[in-house]
């Protein structure tokens, strides 16, 4: 039986830098309010030209050349997104022709937050049922999505990519050793983008702001991902008969620094081993744990045998967690 490695890292942040004294100042907020209750200093925004194609192939390039993988072997191409580049067609084929992936399919997965560990887990699998590498891209460009009235969500998001690629290996008690994903509909509401779906269909839209993100209870969508996160965490190491004394490293989707410092604490997991980006970065949905993957790989680089666990939440009410051993 084959397990997974992770053969390629990649992550690409856009270039302009949007520090917190420019948002406070269009909020009237005093300064250094954003990084007392997030934990931001600045986030990464787009250039106009971008679309969330390119910051994707820039991650996903980096990725593929990192591992040196044959561009032929590549089986397939999961993107993780809540902001494609249309409604249609999916985002990820074009991806995977502008990467050069002849022999690859291509899928977007609307996860929100949690896009990435879906993406993962399902990665995971089909790389151990068919023996083919797959590429998981997660990036987003939530600045086009910024609702400039709605302060709770306009000190937070930022746009970003990140990218793993998963190869097969002999070692069957490498990848992912333990998962658990869930949802929580009832939190449906509490994150939203109430227009241009078939509740809303463009055609219906007379206010602007109704294909902008909302939050429409910050408290709520704080407690509920703490609490999801954490559980979703804990039954992923039951699964992978561990405890946290075994975690090499924690990287949870990257929200807001007191949250992620919350989790550590209800997992028992010390601080030196949180993995983090969000004080230059901020929160870039799906793309924070991948980015933050990548990024602090170059540091402090993952030996053989570690066990990271990886936990999210996203709005839906969705939730994920993974421990992965490379």
């Amino acid at each position: 039986m084959m397990g997974t490695a992770i053969i390629g890292y990649g992550h690409y942040a856009p270039e302009r830098i949007v520090p917190n004294s420019e948002i406070e100042a269009r909020l009237g907020l005093e300064a250094g309010w954003i990084r007392r209750r997030t934990g931001i200093d600045a986030r990464r925004y787009a250039r106009k030209d971008e679309a969330l194609s390119d910051i994707a192939v820039r991650a996903g390039e980096m990725a593929l050349a990192r591992s040196g993988l044959a561009r032929e072997a590549v089986g397939l191409v999961l993107l993780a997104t809540s902001t494609p580049d249309h409604l249609l067609p999916p985002s990820a084929p074009l991806v995977a022709h502008r990467l050069g992936l002849p022999n690859a399919g291509a899928l977007d997965m609307a996860g929100a937050c949690a896009g990435f560990l879906y993406a993962l887990t399902l990665a995971d699998s089909f790389v151990r049922a068919q023996g083919v590498p797959v590429l998981v891209i997660a990036a987003n460009i939530l600045s086009r999505r910024i609702n400039e009235r709605d302060r709770a969500s306009s000190v937070l998001f930022a746009d970003a990519a990140g990218a793993v690629l998963l190869a097969p290996t002999p070692r069957s008690d490498a990848g992912i050793i333990g998962a658990h994903l869930a949802a929580k509909g009832q939190s449906y509401d509490l994150i939203t983008i109430p227009g241009g779906g078939s509740r809303m269909p463009f055609s219906e839209i007379r206010d602007p702001t109704d294909v902008l993100m909302v939050m429409n209870d910050g408290r709520a969508v704080y407690t509920g991902a703490v609490s999801i996160m954490t559980q979703c965490a804990e039954a992923a190491l039951a699964k992978a008969g561990l405890d946290a004394a075994d975690v090499d490293a924690l990287i949870p989707h990257q929200a807001n620094e007191r949250m992620m410092q919350t989790i550590a604490h209800q997992l028992d997991i010390p601080a030196d081993r949180l993995r983090t980006t969000i004080a230059d970065f901020g929160n870039s949905s799906a793309a924070t744990i991948p980015f933050t993957l990548s990024f602090t790989a170059e540091q402090k680089p993952y030996p053989q045998g570690a066990i990271v666990l990886m936990t999210a939440a996203g709005a839906g009410l969705i939730g994920g967690a993974a421990v992965f051993r490379f």
